[in-house]
């Protein structure tokens, strides 16, 4: 406003403090929005942790599950846990009835085998003593008692082990043990081979032993009889930490383990055992 020369009037002020006003009012606006949205950040923060807590209780619990079930089925495949009652075989013997018995009862003497029938050295040593073990339990110097083992299914897998030891204790079932042990290890497949997993190939089998094969003996083979027993025998050989198959015990001897032992050796051990 112009009152005259020299003199002026400044303009009024409150336009420049509606100006100054308005740009508080932005930067509060604008420190309220970024606090906002800080909060929101800390929020969505919070809740992907949680999540990722939460996930990973998950996770450990079902690794832990998963490790439960992995321990609860070891072990399994090796025929050391069977359901089922124990049915030993007809005239086993021993604790347990876990001892199948070939030979006569009055014999002096007493050869203690554990064998498995898939083992590769097993069948070795019957190969190699055969005849003389059979020299010597027909005429009534021995009597050896046969312990089935399912060693090699927990080595290499499979069921081989288990099932030709039940069809054995079928085959002692109907008197046909021996005959049917020697025809399982004449027959014997490769180590890393579970044939004896067939049951249908036991039973082939059995027809080399001359009435063997007859639905009672196809029934006891198919139906597992006796695997509760034979996982009941493969533990007590793990109980008497024995240091392989075969173990052959005459006495306390393990006469696989003496490296000079023959079958000549071994006949002349058991008439000399005999004579005290």
């Amino acid at each position: 406003m112009d009152l005259g020369p020299g003199r002026r009037v400044a303009p009024p002020r409150f336009v420049l403090r509606g100006v100054s006003e308005k740009n508080r009012e932005g930067k509060r606006t604008a420190r309220e929005r970024l606090a906002v949205e800080r909060e929101k950040q800390k929020t969505a923060d919070r809740r992907r942790r949680t999540l990722i807590v939460g996930a990973s209780v998950v996770c450990v619990l079902a690794l832990a599950a998963v490790i439960g079930v992995v321990a609860a089925n070891a072990g399994k495949d090796d025929g050391s846990e069977e359901a089922g009652p124990v049915v030993a075989p007809s005239g086993a013997l021993g604790k347990d009835g876990l001892a199948v018995p070939v030979g006569k009862e009055s014999a002096k003497s007493t050869l203690t085998v554990w064998e498995d029938f898939r083992c590769p050295a097993c069948k070795s040593f019957e190969l190699a003593y055969r005849p003389t073990l059979h020299e010597l339990t027909e005429s009534g110097q021995l009597k050896i008692e046969y312990h089935l083992v399912t060693l090699i299914d927990g080595n290499m897998g499979g069921t081989g082990s288990r099932n030709s030891a039940n069809a054995a204790a079928c085959a002692q079932d109907a008197g046909k043990f021996a005959e049917y042990h020697d025809v399982l290890f004449d027959n014997q497949p490769p180590e890393t081979d579970d044939a004896f997993a067939d049951n249908a190939e036991l039973i082939e089998l059995a027809g080399k032993v001359k009435g063997l094969d007859t639905p009672a003996f196809r029934g006891c083979v198919e139906d597992g009889t006796h695997n509760s027993w034979v996982a009941k025998s493969n533990e007590a050989f793990q109980k008497g930490r024995f240091p392989g198959t075969p173990t052959v015990l005459l006495g306390d001897k393990n006469i696989y383990q003496d490296r000079t032992m023959t079958p000549a050796k071994l006949r002349k051990m058991v008439e000399e055992a005999n004579q005290q």
